[in-house]
């Protein structure tokens, strides 16, 4: 019998990470995954062969994925934290992309975000575009996929704005609430990111669900559902961002960033391109009413402690 293919994973413990190695163990890949958490609990057990991030020892970061025909690329950053930043993070993934070329690995499917460019002010979306252009540079056959929200159990966004609801009569929006966001389910990107996987021609593909909210759209519709009357306030970007801060002693995490707002407000969460997932938001908030936002999702839980 021959051996079967080596993939490997940066974050397959992570939120999308998770679904994605689930998908690649079913087609009898074998999988590695780079982790900056290199101890925490492995959920795949055996079936996962657990392996250090080791940028600043490329030549170890290096054998890591010697073998390897695909590595799928889901590491970045949601905000800067402590010596985290977003340069380190663009520095550590061109040293990744490197040492991948090195190795011998053949395929780079990579994680992007809508509506980059390299003129941005705002970091997150100026960091992805540095690396698609890098990727694109590579030796590497490549696959860039642009999500946007990622929406489904575990996730940020979509579960805290139901956290919020859960627990306060009132629900700040940022300036008019009337820019757009168009989700995409788990699911759907998680296949849509292994089937690019499986290919040999360079792609370059927004992951978008098929429904375009307004934010204060979404916000009505996630109260109706959860069956919560709320006070929708409009409030300027800097008030919202102080009524986040006060919150956050409360939840130990960053529940927004400036620029996360700024990114929000800029409508860059939508894409012009045909949407490549079919689940439908509102159907899966219907079906999860009852889990939706009963338990804070932490960031800084997940990725920095």
């Amino acid at each position: 019998m021959p051996e079967a293919e080596v993939n490997v994973i940066t974050g397959a413990f992570s939120y999308t990470g998770k679904y994605i190695t689930r998908r690649l163990l079913a087609l009898g890949k074998q999988v590695r995954t780079l982790t900056g958490h290199p101890n925490n609990l492995n959920p795949f057990g055996g079936q996962v062969s657990v392996y250090p991030f080791h940028f600043e020892r490329p030549a170890e970061l290096m054998k890591s994925l010697e073998g390897a025909t695909t590595l799928y690329n889901t590491y970045w950053v949601r905000f800067a934290h402590g010596r985290t930043t977003f340069d380190k993070a663009v520095e550590n993934t061109i040293t990744l992309v490197k040492a991948a070329e090195e190795a011998g690995v053949r395929r780079i499917v990579h994680v992007s975000i809508t509506n980059p460019t390299e003129d941005s002010h705002l970091p997150y979306f100026r960091g992805k575009a540095i690396l698609e252009k890098v990727i694109q540079d590579s030796r590497l056959e490549h696959a860039i996929i642009r999500p946007t929200v990622i929406f489904g159990d575990e996730d940020i966004l979509i579960n805290n704005i139901a956290w919020l609801l859960r627990r306060f009569p009132i629900f700040p929006i940022f300036g008019s609430g009337q820019y757009s966001l168009q989700p995409i389910y788990v699911e759907d990107m998680a296949d849509l990111v292994v089937q690019a996987g499986q290919g040999r021609e360079s792609l370059l593909l927004d992951a978008v669900g098929p429904d375009i909210f307004r934010f204060e759209d979404l916000v009505c519709l996630l109260a109706k559902i959860l069956e919560r009357r709320v006070i929708i306030a409009h409030v300027s970007p800097r008030m919202g961002l102080t009524l986040a801060r006060m919150i956050e002693p409360f939840i130990g995490d960053v529940l927004i960033t400036r620029d996360e707002i700024a990114g929000l407000m800029a409508g860059l969460l939508v894409s012009q391109q045909p949407p490549m997932g079919t689940t439908r938001l509102e159907d899966w908030l219907h079906k999860h009413k009852g889990s939706v936002g009963k338990v804070y999702a932490s960031e800084l839980n997940r990725h920095y402690r």
